[in-house]
């Protein structure tokens, strides 16, 4: 049935005054029936065509083959593909967990008759084995998506014949190494590319989405990508997307990119040996997220950002600018997360912010003055290592804020610790003997927290991209080994940028850090998931030297939910210590799921390695008090033995003296007087006294 462009079901004349008005030609009820009826007659009318159609066989083969090589028991291998839910168009039908493995068909071929596979998705399955060159007799895709499994294997570059071929996604691949031919693809996706990019690249004019993060594309990024690459899209984001994060690319970022006036998401990271400026971001006008962290960018913030109005995240961080911040990049309309930490800027925090701002990062720069009237508690506000003047007025909407500025000053005259332990993300627990604190207050993308006794904190800074639920702590039952407390391990701080814990107020001395760590956030790669192709990779700084590069706790510890303890002894010269972990946009993304990625730690211990003689702390306090008790005991009783002593000895010399004053008595046995006295003989009775009688002897 053809398609009617015009159906007009009822009309309405309005004629002069006094005129009669007429009647719509059908009811609202008999319009609803018609209208159904219509809808009805094309759905089973495209229905019969499809009956009709079939697919073409030499792809029925190739399609069985594939799932036959992949071991996919799900497809029904006898029945005609192209049916039910193949006929749809709508991409919702792909994305349906439900509905994977999944193909898509255009049946329009041949008057309706033949059939052709347009679409193949085979996400996550954990699927093994290479990449098969069955694919080549797939003539028609224009899709492909094989996300996510455990492949492995070059990917065939006869796969540049498919002409069609406008989307392949291939991530989550644990060997897929290879250069793409010229006639190959309007995609390049991470899958462990290396070396520099061909120049040869210059020549793929369609691209439409390039993803490369976690590779190890080296030497600069070619003028060509901005020349070249002008159509650059992206179906999964649904917008025009470039990223180069993780790489080990050489600046300058080249002035080419100006050309790319399409994108709306361009994220560019860790760049090395060879400054930029922002000037080629000016034409950008339709970029929503732009994110130049860690790239070498000099100068000053440039007040033409807020030409983008389309902006809602902002991040220079780790960068060299200088200056002041303009103040109507706080005003934008649209900008809703804003990262400008690490950097030289200087000056007053702009007095005026817009509603939409929520979360800003102006941590580690040379920030002064006092705080805006917009500032309070509810804010994602992280003004660490700033030299911002705080008073008793201000001081209660950021707690705590005072003893993390530049001289850190909590403490710092009189030392008071020497040693401090605390469980990240997690409740107080006792480990061999030591009582790690809690540390279970929630982290935000621009939040700090310091403790109650001041004498160490916590500062958090950064957004998980594409993640749809931020979290920041980690929680799992993982019996982990190696441990006599895997209880220490069940919980672990995580952060998607930079992560800090601070020793404050300690005695200056060397101490022995002890860090914390066990791999509890994917599978083991026995398990042959493809989630278990993750990998965490991160850097760890100690009082600003970098101690750990490329640390992977799994790969350190020989496995996942394994503990490992990395130790270090460092030098406090300040009264403070700094523990930095950073995300240089190493490892995977997306696995095992969207944005997951960047920095865990589930437990820190500090002791001194030296006699402290910190006054205050909590453990010499304790010492000191057993120390002077058990010495007032000892004095006590060594006082009290010699006066019992002394009291004894002078109440013997006492009685000697009264008898020394006195006649001596001489004393006779019974026997004697009897003997003397002839057994009392009357004879002998000299008469009676007051105590009887007396006898002569």
């Amino acid at each position: 049935m053809g398609s009617l462009s015009r159906l007009d079901l009822s009309v309405v004349l309005h004629q002069k005054k006094g005129k009669r008005m007429m009647k719509p030609l059908l009811s609202s009820s008999t319009c609803f029936l018609f209208f159904f009826f219509l809808v009805v007659s094309f759905w089973c009318s495209q229905s019969i065509i499809a009956q009709k159609a079939a697919t073409d066989p030499s792809e029925v083969r190739a399609l069985n083959t594939i799932f036959q090589q992949w071991d996919t028991h799900t497809w029904n291998i006898s029945g005609e593909p192209c049916s039910g839910f193949a006929l749809s168009q709508s991409d919702s039908v792909l994305e349906d967990p439900s509905n994977n493995p999944a193909i898509r068909c255009d049946c329009s071929f041949r008057n309706n008759t033949l059939c052709h596979i347009t679409s193949l998705t085979v996400y996550a399955l954990d699927k093994r084995g290479v990449i098969p060159e069955e694919l080549l007799d797939l003539p028609y895709l224009t899709f492909l998506s094989i996300s996510h499994n455990d492949l492995s294997g070059p990917i065939p570059k006869e796969l540049g014949s498919l002409k069609e071929l406008y989307y392949f996604f291939v991530r989550g691949c644990a060997d897929c190494v290879y250069r793409l031919p010229l006639e190959f693809g309007r995609n390049i996706n991470s899958c462990g590319l290396g070396g520099e990019i061909p120049s040869t690249f210059a020549n793929l004019v369609q691209l439409r989405n390039v993803w490369a993060s976690d590779n190890a594309f080296t030497s600069k990024i070619p003028e060509f990508v901005g020349n070249n690459w002008t159509k650059l899209t992206s179906l999964q984001f649904i917008k025009i997307s470039r990223r180069f994060q993780g790489n080990s690319f050489e600046g300058p970022i080249p002035s080419s990119f100006a050309n790319l006036t399409s994108l709306n998401s361009l994220r560019i990271s860790d760049i090395y040996n060879g400054s930029s400026s922002l000037d080629f971001v000016r034409n950008l006008k339709n970029l929503t997220d732009l994110v130049l962290r860690n790239a070498l960018l000099t100068g000053v913030l440039p007040s033409y950002i807020i030409e983008l109005q389309s902006l809602q995240k902002l991040d220079l961080s780790f960068n060299n600018f200088i200056g002041s911040i303009p103040s109507n990049i706080f005003t934008m309309g649209s900008l809703r997360h804003l990262f400008l930490g690490n950097n030289s800027l200087s000056g007053a925090i702009p007095g005026q912010k817009s509603e939409a701002l929520q979360t800003i990062d102006l941590s580690y720069n040379l920030l002064s003055g006092n705080l805006p009237s917009w500032v309070n508690s509810g804010l994602q506000l992280n003004l660490v290592g700033n030299n911002i003047s705080l008073n008793s007025l201000n001081i209660w909407r950021l707690p705590g804020l005072e003893c993390l500025q530049r001289s850190f000053p909590c403490n710092q005259d009189a030392p008071r610790y020497a040693k401090f332990s605390i469980k990240c993300g997690g409740s107080q627990i006792i480990s061999n003997g030591i009582e790690f604190e809690a540390d279970d207050r929630p982290l935000g993308a621009a939040t700090y927290v310091v403790n109650g006794a001041r004498n160490w904190a916590v500062s958090n800074v950064g957004l998980f991209a594409d993640r749809q639920n931020e979290q920041y702590e980690e929680n799992t039952l993982a019996q982990v080994r190696g441990t006599n407390t895997p209880e220490l391990y069940h919980s672990s701080r995580l952060s998607p940028g930079s992560l800090r814990y601070y020793g404050l107020g300690l005695e200056n001395g060397l101490y022995t850090v002890n860090l914390f760590f066990a791999e509890t956030g994917f599978p083991d790669r026995s398990s042959q998931s493809w989630k278990s192709l993750a990998r965490r990779v991160f850097d760890v700084y100690i009082l600003g030297t970098r101690k750990l590069r490329d640390f992977d706790i799994s790969k350190e510890a020989g496995g996942v939910e394994r503990a490992i303890t990395k130790n270090f002894t460092v030098n406090v010269t300040e009264n403070r210590l700094e523990i930095h972990l950073f995300w240089a946009g190493k490892g995977t993304y997306c696995t095992p799921e969207q944005g997951y990625y960047g920095p865990s730690i589930s437990a820190i211990s500090v002791v001194p390695y030296f006699i402290s003689t910190a006054m205050g702390s909590k453990e010499k306090n304790w010492t000191k008090l057993i120390v002077v008790l058990t010495v007032s005991v000892v004095v006590l009783v060594s006082i009290l033995i010699f006066s019992i002593f002394h009291l004894k000895r002078k109440k013997q010399d006492d009685e000697e003296v009264l008898l020394d004053l006195c006649p001596r008595l001489i004393t006779f046995r019974y026997s004697e007087l009897k003997a003397a006295t002839e057994d009392f003989i009357s004879s002998n009775k000299l008469g009676e006294g007051g105590f009887g009688d007396v006898f002569k002897v």
